[in-house]
């Protein structure tokens, strides 16, 4: 298969050896339409130069990419809703791929609902074309919206007819792949301790901490424990800003590199609502929007207990309790970010971030979560857009006064942003449920991708007029 001289493959987990996961075989799958390809992230991996004929070789049949050693379902454990499960492992996807970008970042290319595998436990291996349509919509939508995250690379239809019991069947399939930082969870560790396997406990934290946290010490555990801890809470703080739910915050569900991936019954806030669920089986609110923190500090406990062969209680202790600390920051830093403007010091950003959850609780129903970050990018240099906007009759009040003296401290950051096209709109670019299902309604009713394609160039332009990401790249 022809790649761009930029292409690097660099397979390191399979490196580790057969203890850590099993060679499997794509599906045969009747028929591969490619849907989506990410240009853009595949041009940092030296991948975009593939045609459409090569690209569903690659990631529709799986023909194995230069250098890479065939797809490999990975073992793990977990807990799920906090029930710990040893049964667990890569039931319908597999690593297909690990290669280097062009910041020299080890990447990973993971597949979701590419067959069955010896942890399907008795499932189908598949995906529904709608959980993919949603997976590169949320991926797409977090990027916007400066979240660490894994990228939709590519989803390509399969031409299968599958049942499912919480959607309309029979519904149509799809196989996606994703470009992410790492697929190493927590519950990768679990499965080594709960095994007993030192030795793979040692190997595991020397694989993550050479690959993805250098500066942690060799044959520290618990150093690789802070690290995770910093990007856990940086992860859940980008979160709470971007107003999104993952919905399913399993220790299968979170990695090393604090970097949000796999995303089922996800859902963006509406408005401020503490208590919203994006899973209709979270019956008791444990993923709720404001319990992300606590759940992913909650799964960072099991990966400290998980090391505790490799170091005393005391010191995996004191690397968890930075998290509390760290998250506060980087909530600080997560609204900052969201606003356009520049710190001016703890005091006056946290309270900037306390009263602009305090306006969005009392906004209620007039006052979307999204939006507000809309109108008041870049701080006072908006004002003159936001009270002129929809939603000028809700800015007044105690409620506000107090937001608009908070945000008058800080001074924009980089307020050119605010020439883009996107702020000349009434208003910004969401991911409201309506707005997913009716993407979705349009697709399986008329096989009309349109709505979908505008959707995705609409939040890429958002993302370049936000550019996050340089902000992002000044604070690392």
């Amino acid at each position: 298969m022809p790649v761009s001289d930029s292409y690097r493959p660099e397979p390191r987990f399979a490196a580790l050896g057969g203890d850590y996961g099993d060679p499997v075989r794509p599906a045969d799958f009747p028929e591969t339409r490619l849907r989506f390809r990410n240009d853009r992230a595949a041009a940092t991996v030296g991948l975009d130069a593939l045609t459409d004929e090569e690209w569903i070789k690659g990631f529709g049949r799986f023909e194995p990419l230069p250098g890479q050693p065939g797809p490999l379902a990975m073992r793990y454990h977990g807990h799920q809703f906090r029930t710990y499960n040893p049964d667990l492992g890569d039931g319908r996807g597999f690593l297909a791929a690990q290669l280097r970008d062009d910041a020299g970042r080890l990447l990973d290319l993971g597949t979701k609902g590419s067959g069955q595998t010896p942890w399907s436990r008795g499932a189908d291996g598949r995906l529904t074309l709608k959980g993919g349509v949603r997976e590169v919509l949320a991926a797409t939508m977090l990027e916007t919206l400066g979240v660490p995250t894994s990228r939709a690379f590519s989803l390509i239809e399969t031409g299968e007819a599958l049942q499912r019991g919480d959607e309309p069947s029979p519904t149509r399939s799809a196989v996606l792949v994703r470009l992410s930082h790492s697929h190493v969870r927590f519950g990768t560790f679990q499965r080594a301790a709960y095994l007993g396997r030192t030795d793979m406990l040692e190997a595991l934290v020397e694989h993550a901490r050479t690959l993805y946290h250098p500066g942690v010490a060799a044959g520290d555990a618990a150093g690789l424990l802070s690290a995770v801890v910093q990007a856990s809470a940086r992860l859940a703080a980008r979160w709470v800003a971007a107003g999104f739910v993952h919905g399913v915050l399993n220790t299968d569900n979170l990695n090393v590199t604090g970097e949000s991936f796999d995303y089922g019954p996800w859902r963006f806030l509406p408005r401020y609502e503490p208590g919203f669920t994006a899973a209709y089986f979270d019956q008791f609110g444990l993923y709720a929007f404001a319990r992300q923190p606590e759940a992913v500090f909650w799964a960072l406990t099991q990966l400290a207990g998980a090391l505790k062969p490799l170091s005393d209680a005391e010191t995996l202790t004191a690397a968890l309790n930075g998290f509390g600390p760290a998250y506060i920051g980087e909530l600080r830093t997560a609204f900052l970010m969201r606003l356009g403007v520049k710190s001016v010091g703890e005091a006056a950003d946290q309270r900037l971030v306390d009263t602009t959850l305090a306006l969005l609780r009392a906004g209620g129903d007039a006052l979307r979560w999204e939006p507000l970050f809309f109108d008041w990018f870049s701080g006072f240099a908006s004002s003159e857009r936001a009270l002129r906007g929809p939603r000028r009759g809700v800015y007044q009040g105690e409620a506000f006064d107090a937001f608009r003296f908070a945000l008058f401290e800080h001074e924009p950051d980089r307020p050119e942003r605010l020439e883009a096209d996107v702020f000349r709109a009434a208003e910004p670019e969401e991911m409201l449920i309506d707005e997913v299902e009716a993407i979705w309604s349009a697709i399986d009713r008329d096989d009309d991708w349109t709505v979908f394609n505008t959707k995705l160039d609409r939040l890429g332009a958002a993302g370049i007029a936000y550019d996050f990401e340089a902000r992002q790249r000044s604070e690392q």
